[in-house]
């Protein structure tokens, strides 16, 4: 089997039902680095931006992604300012089932669409790390892990055979329903 599905179907193993059980952040690089893999329903969503951009192809495979990416930075923004955003935890749990169910479908929505809902998204992600992170270097590196988590749904999205598309968008379908799963724990 080819390594680099290996390691992309590896993120998708359970972790921590949530990202914020406790965890305090301190200000470092490899703390933020780390934090986007801490809980199941962020690092579900993340993987999924990149796993249904893959499987959109073309400029879908940057606009999703830094779509995300640049909501999450402003929703960590808002967080570090103390900014308050209603059903953030809802929201991120939605992204999960929504991101899972839209890379099993292949959905085409028009990219400006799709790349927007990434930005809503990585915006409800971003605050809910941004409200536990302090400094740049954990922020710079919560975009790097989001990143790196894109990428890995890019690489399980990459291989041309049928069969792994196929694999791709049971991954989507497997994710929908961990994080129904998720919603009712």
């Amino acid at each position: 089997m080819n390594p680099i599905i290996l390691f992309a179907t590896a993120l998708l193993l359970p972790a921590t039902a949530f990202a914020h059980p406790g965890m305090a952040l301190d200000h470092g690089l490899m703390a933020g680095l780390l934090h986007p893999f801490s809980g199941a329903d962020h690092l579900l969503a993340m993987v999924m931006v990149g796993l249904w951009a893959g499987l959109l192809g073309g400029r879908a495979r940057i606009a999703l992604p830094g779509g995300f990416l640049a909501g999450m930075a402003g929703g960590a923004l808002l967080g570090f300012a103390g900014l308050a955003l209603p059903g953030v935890e809802a929201g991120i749990l939605a992204s999960v089932i929504i991101l899972g169910a839209l890379a099993a479908l292949s959905l085409r929505l028009p990219l400006v669409l799709g790349t927007l809902l990434a930005v809503g998204f990585g915006l409800l992600h971003g605050h809910a790390h941004g409200t536990e992170m302090l400094g740049a270097p954990a922020f710079l590196g919560m975009l790097a892990g989001t990143a790196a988590l894109h990428g890995a749904g890019l690489a399980l999205s990459a291989a041309a055979q049928p069969w792994a598309r196929r694999a791709a968008q049971l991954a989507g379908g497997a994710t929908a329903l961990a994080g129904l799963a998720l919603a009712l724990v």
